[in-house]
């Protein structure tokens, strides 16, 4: 598949963007585990033209996590113009467009996947960004914003018309949010429109190697997104690829193995934010990392009083 000047070889899996998730920590760490392109968390386009330093961060990047792309949301084509603009200065692999963020402090302020609802406004900003950049920009979104309104395939067209060059797919409605089943017959039903040229990307419930398999060969997609399931599991990308390359089964990781690249990302972290802010946001990991581990929901909640990184150190290595 290639977006661009971007080659990410046949079956790529990537790394979705997810907010308070997807830090440059996280996306080093994924890409050392075989994803095979990364997104940062998503970005305001308000807060972007207002110079706001957390805002301005969030598209930091090191050489080695690309290729990256950053993902910017909003519902003003001006601001969302400039936003790529000052987006595109930080020299990313692309510009992503969040037409899917379901949750209410984006979606109720009429952006993410609340332009679901509003299609003209969704292809003006689109256009708009398109035309402001030279970096390829790409979109992710959803079905639709409900079960009577999935009008996937046409927006989907009306994007590839206005310059996009590839579109994610996450196979559920806004209204579903996160809950019940990803439905990706809409998502094959794009991959397979006559009128589509443009890269397809699936993302939704992939959580093995073997639903992966039957997403790209059920439904033709040019890649797959994988967002909640990489969570303390960065491993899923290789062994997606194993799978796929070589029809390899590959071994979940021992759990010497699960606490050294825990330790790897909480350095990370540490290195990046500081030691108090990287022990504190990297809290949110260790329940992936350590999920099926007996007894550990105690220990995780030792974790949380722990203020260094050798009191969190020596907890985990005493876990072996």
């Amino acid at each position: 598949m290639i977006i661009g000047k971007t080659d990410l070889g046949k079956f790529p899996v990537i790394l979705a963007p997810l907010e308070d998730i997807t830090d440059s920590a996280f996306r080093n760490i994924c890409r050392l585990h075989g994803a095979d392109m990364v997104y940062t968390e998503f970005v305001s386009s308000e807060a972007l033209i207002r110079s706001a330093v957390k805002s301005s961060s969030k598209m930091l990047f090191d050489e080695s996590e690309r290729p990256l792309g950053i993902q910017i949301f909003g519902n003003n084509p001006e601001a969302m113009k400039n936003a790529a603009r000052l987006a595109e200065e930080n020299n990313p692999e692309l510009i992503d467009i969040n037409f899917g963020c379901p949750v209410r402090k984006v979606a109720m302020k009429g952006a993410g996947a609340a332009l679901l609802k509003d299609i003209p406004l969704m292809v003006a900003i689109t256009r708009e960004v398109v035309n402001a950049v030279k970096l390829p920009v790409t979109v992710k979104t959803r079905l639709g914003w409900d079960d009577d309104s999935k009008i996937i395939v046409d927006v989907a067209e009306r994007l590839q018309d206005v310059g996009i060059q590839a579109i994610t797919i996450h196979g559920r409605t806004r209204a579903q949010m996160y809950s019940g089943t990803a439905d990706w017959t809409l998502i094959g039903q794009v991959k397979n429109n006559p009128r589509m040229h443009i890269p397809v990307i699936g993302n939704g419930d992939i959580d093995c190697a073997e639903r992966a398999a039957e997403m790209f060969y059920k439904y033709g997609v040019d890649a797959i997104m994988i967002g909640r399931a990489a969570i303390g599991n960065p491993w899923i990308f290789n062994t997606i690829k194993a799978f796929m390359s070589e029809g390899e089964i590959v071994a979940p990781p021992d759990l010497p193995e699960r606490i050294a690249v825990s330790l790897s990302h909480l350095k990370l972290a540490i290195q990046k934010k500081g030691e108090h802010k990287g022990i504190i946001e990297m809290r949110k990991h260790y329940a992936g990392y350590f999920r099926g581990l007996p007894g550990f929901k105690k220990i995780r909640m030792e974790i949380l009083t722990k203020q260094s990184f050798t009191e969190v150190e020596d907890i985990l290595m005493n876990l072996a």
